[in-house]
């Protein structure tokens, strides 16, 4: 364990073994940057590998990243009971929060992602409400990361 990373996020991994460059996980370099290098467009990855699916790359699952609580995605409340994972000025919210960057900065965002879903999985909370996160920039990644800790699963 080399500690926390400045990113906070796990690296992008690219597929370039075809005609086209596929993003097969978005990370702490951003598809803009890829694309600026490459001169072209990346493709994506499918958008949904079951677990009976040999994925390509680490975090490809449809289901990954996940806290013991339920995650709600964009919200615009927070329900009675539910913990909030906050972006930029937080709702009104009387429960545990924690805020990925009252700045609304995505790179803070990213480097804080997986320690402030952990504290607010430590809560009990029966489900973290997660405020809307823009997809530019590291906003990709996160969401990314957002949506497999989302994924319905067998409990």
């Amino acid at each position: 364990d080399g500690g926390e990373t400045i990113v906070g996020l796990e690296s992008t991994i690219v597929d370039v073994t075809g005609a086209v460059p596929q993003l097969l996980r978005p990370g702490g370099v951003t598809r803009a940057e890829i694309e600026a290098v490459l001169g072209m467009k990346l493709a994506d990855a499918p958008a949904e590998i079951s677990a009976a699916d040999a994925p390509t790359a680490p975090g490809q699952l449809e289901s990954h990243y996940a806290p013991r609580a339920h995650v709600r995605l964009n919200v615009t409340d927070v329900r009675e009971g539910e913990a909030l994972l906050a972006f930029g000025a937080p709702l009104a919210h009387g429960g545990p929060m924690q805020n990925l960057s009252a700045r609304g900065n995505v790179i803070e965002a990213a480097a804080h992602l997986f320690a402030h879903l952990r504290a607010l999985d430590a809560t009990g909370a029966h489900t973290i409400a997660v405020m809307p996160i823009p997809a530019h920039s590291l906003g990709e990644a996160i969401n990314d990361r957002l949506l497999r800790a989302a994924a319905p699963r067998l409990l």
